[in-house]
């Protein structure tokens, strides 16, 4: 029984030395007497025990993370970085058999060029442009692990801390800055109102005006019309008497005291223009004849007296 149950512990060591299972996620490296002898994919492989030895490599996306440290940038000024390193292993057997311990030499890497790229700008450059730094940084360092069968997919800034000095200088400088902002905001807002209010104002005179001068020239064209058609009437009235009296072939006389009155109506009206007949020779003859008449009556009168 001792036997059995020794044979049979010997064949389960040997089973478990032998068999060898390689997740989804992982590439084996199967090293024969210590010599890298090929690849094992994923699933269930067999090595010979005491010879062969089976190194499994996660090919996974993995996150590094660099220690805060001190940074001088290009103005002199100590700032904190703090960064986070993504990778993912291309190539297993580089990894294993170019770098002794390739998470070390990433960080210290890592460290290094972060000094140079942010050592190279100057603190406000450094403040506002961390994408920059992100991509020159993972750039410098895809190349330097290239050939440990590494790719560097991302680097991420989490912060960079600067003096507390330098804090509050940039605290005050940003409050002012603020300020500033706000107080051009409110002269502007104002010199719109104004421009506003005083356009405003400028059109209402312009519109005031205008209706002025339309009411002016609206009662003017009505006072001409009026006048207009007041003398057409007279000029009418005028012509009527002129034909009516012709035609009943009066005399001189007769014509002079019939005009005298149609003058005397005509005086009476409100036109600024008289309108007479061509025809006015012999009647105005007859009214100077009418005038010595009167006169010449009058002076008798006074010898008779």
């Amino acid at each position: 029984m001792f036997l059995w149950i020794l044979a049979i512990l010997i064949v389960i060591v040997f089973v478990a030395n032998t068999v060898k299972i390689v997740q989804q996620y992982e590439k084996g490296l199967v090293e024969t007497l210590g010599k890298y002898s090929g690849t094992a994919d994923a699933g269930v492989n067999v090595i010979v025990p005491l010879f062969q030895n089976l190194r499994k490599i996660d090919m996974r996306e993995q996150v590094m993370d660099v220690a805060p440290q001190n940074v001088i940038t290009k103005d002199n000024v100590t700032v904190t970085v703090d960064a986070i390193i993504y990778f993912q292993i291309t190539d297993p057997v580089k990894v294993v058999y170019n770098v002794a311990n390739f998470a070390m030499a990433a960080l210290k890497l890592a460290q290094t060029n972060l000094r140079n790229v942010i050592g190279d700008m100057e603190l406000d450059t450094t403040l506002t442009s961390r994408e920059k730094i992100n991509t020159q940084l993972r750039t410098v360092m895809d190349e330097a692990t290239d050939k440990w069968g590494v790719k560097i997919t991302r680097v991420e800034i989490q912060k960079i801390d600067p003096p507390k000095d330098i804090t509050d200088s940039m605290s005050k400088q940003m409050k002012a800055e603020r300020e500033k902002r706000a107080n051009i905001l409110d002269a502007e807002g104002f010199r719109q109102a104004a421009i506003l209010k005083a356009e405003g104002a400028r059109q209402a005179v312009i519109l005031e005006a205008e209706a002025k001068r339309q009411q002016s020239i609206l009662e003017a064209e009505g006072q001409a019309e009026a006048i207009k058609r007041v003398a057409d009437a007279q000029k009418y009235e005028i012509d009527t008497v002129y034909n009516a009296i012709h035609d009943g072939k009066p005399t001189n006389d007769l014509l002079a005291v019939k005009y005298m009155e149609m003058m005397a109506k005509v005086a009476d009206g409100q036109a600024s223009k008289i309108f007479l007949p061509l025809e006015t020779s012999g009647v105005t003859a007859s009214i100077a004849g009418i005038a010595e008449l009167f006169k010449d009556k009058k002076t008798s009168q006074t010898v008779n007296k």
